[in-house]
């Protein structure tokens, strides 16, 4: 499982966001803007994951995309009649703010034409990742931390040199909802480890740890030819799970557990929880929300 010298001459640069997916859980309202374009106080979903990627030093963003997800492609490019119309009437807090939106990233979009898995959407990447390591977020997964979650992935990478994935302990009761690692610590730092095992949603009974695998991965080259070998699960799909599961025979692989708070904003109840956890930290709204919320008979 050693890692070649080749890897090691490689950086982290690039991440990919798999955005093609229908969002059911958010029907109606995904029937015809992308769930990643919800809004969460005053930024889409997305976003925030992005500026995760961002302020952890990776500005070279691909996202694959889908059917009816042109609103993503509109946020993340120049407005320009919007921002004339702004600088007209001076309000460049706003102006400022919708700049740094198209300013911050270098963006390439690939097409997914079918939703076939988290495995699939990845291997849609190949020929735009090349022969270096990549990150792959997911944007259901919105991580609250002082040192953005990717950041602390990054650095975790360049000391192990090997595939990772982010782990977050779970109720038991809920793991069967989850890919889910059997892991042994590595390491002295009490957050990093060697994964023997993933399985995906286990019974709860079966799951070998409280483990789950969270929507953060910085992945090497290597995982589009385990995925190309991957066969297709009963619902046609090709899970990174089961690549990961084929790589790990070749190489190490990591898992782990970040220093943050998870939002599962994939989910009605996570996300409002999230809206309200977000809108109660900020400078302007904080205070009255707070007080607003006071005033509920809850």
């Amino acid at each position: 499982m050693a890692v070649s010298p080749h890897d090691k001459t490689k950086r982290v640069r690039k991440a990919v966001f798999p955005a093609a997916g229908l969002g059911t859980r958010f029907l109606p309202a995904t029937k015809a803007q992308p769930k990643e374009m919800l809004p969460l106080v005053d930024k889409p979903i997305i976003q925030y994951v992005i500026e995760e990627a961002v302020a952890s030093g990776l500005t070279n963003i691909i996202i694959v995309t889908g059917r009816g997800k042109n609103a993503i492609e509109d946020h993340f490019d120049v407005s320009y009649e919007l921002e004339s119309l702004l600088e007209e009437r001076g309000k460049t807090d706003l102006l400022d703010q919708v700049r740094s939106i198209s300013g911050m990233i270098n963006l390439a979009y690939v097409r997914q034409k079918e939703t076939l898995g988290l495995g699939h959407a990845v291997l849609m990447v190949k020929d735009l990742i090349g022969d270096e390591p990549f990150a792959v977020m997911l944007g259901d997964d919105i991580i609250d931390s002082p040192v953005p979650c990717l950041q602390q992935m990054v650095e975790v990478f360049e000391r192990y040199q090997g595939p990772i994935v982010a782990v977050h302990q779970v109720p038991r009761g809920e793991l069967s909802a989850y890919g889910v690692i059997d892991g042994i610590p590595e390491g002295d730092s009490g957050r990093v480890y060697r994964i023997r095992d993933m399985i995906e949603k286990p019974d709860v009974d079966e799951a070998p740890s409280d483990l789950a695998i969270i929507g953060r991965y910085i992945l090497t080259p290597d995982i589009f030819d385990a995925l190309e070998a991957t066969p297709r699960d009963k619902a046609g799909e090709i899970q990174l799970t089961d690549g990961l599961r084929a790589l790990k025979e070749k190489r190490a692989l990591f898992g782990y557990r970040f220093d943050g708070v998870r939002h599962d904003a994939g989910n009605k109840l996570g996300f409002l929880k999230a809206t309200v956890e977000f809108a109660l930290k900020r400078d302007d709204l904080g205070e009255p929300f707070r007080e607003y919320l006071k005033t509920l008979k809850l």
